[in-house]
């Protein structure tokens, strides 16, 4: 694939293993909340001798509420997530549009990128995905960061991002 077949003005989906992989991290943050929300309770239960038994059914009860209604959501975000984010990049730049509730659309031309960043976690590397992070000089959007990105073409997005004459150093 060369530069160009990433500036082809159409709007693009993440890549699908960015559902799998926003899983296992989601899964990741809500089992470590659940894990500490749970060795709290069972200190307070430890501690406070004043409470009845019916109290600590209704304290155990209500974690093991809230712990199912975060997997349920660990597991239906990214999916929702994925249909409600895309970009679109042209000779002029590009645009990001994401939010499931609260839509967004961001422009960001050529002219104002100042420096581009792929990153990788260990995660991202297990799925073979990146993402790529857009730096201008302006306040708003100053970072601009998109996830879920294929490695490989988060690389040829960045080299057809980065300025004329970015590779001359100051």
């Amino acid at each position: 694939m060369s530069l160009n077949d990433v500036a082809d003005g159409q709007d693009h989906s993440l890549d699908p293993r960015a559902i799998p992989m926003q899983r296992v991290t989601g899964g990741l943050t809500a089992a470590a909340i659940a894990l500490g929300s749970l060795v709290a309770l069972a200190i307070v239960m430890l501690v406070a001798d004043n409470l009845a038994a019916w109290q600590r059914v209704l304290m155990g009860l209500a974690w093991l509420v809230l712990a199912v209604l975060g997997a349920t959501f660990v597991d239906r975000w990214p999916v929702r997530s994925y249909h409600h984010t895309s970009y679109r990049i042209d000779d002029r730049g590009i645009e990001i549009r994401r939010g499931v509730y609260w839509r967004v659309v961001i422009n960001l031309p050529r002219s104002r990128v100042q420096h581009i960043d792929v990153s990788q976690g260990p995660i991202d590397r297990r799925y073979g995905l990146g993402t790529l992070v857009l730096y201008t000089a302006g306040t708003d959007h100053a970072k601009v960061a998109l996830g879920g990105l294929e490695h490989g073409r988060a690389l040829r997005i960045r080299e057809h991002l980065l300025p004329p004459g970015a590779d001359d150093a100051v």
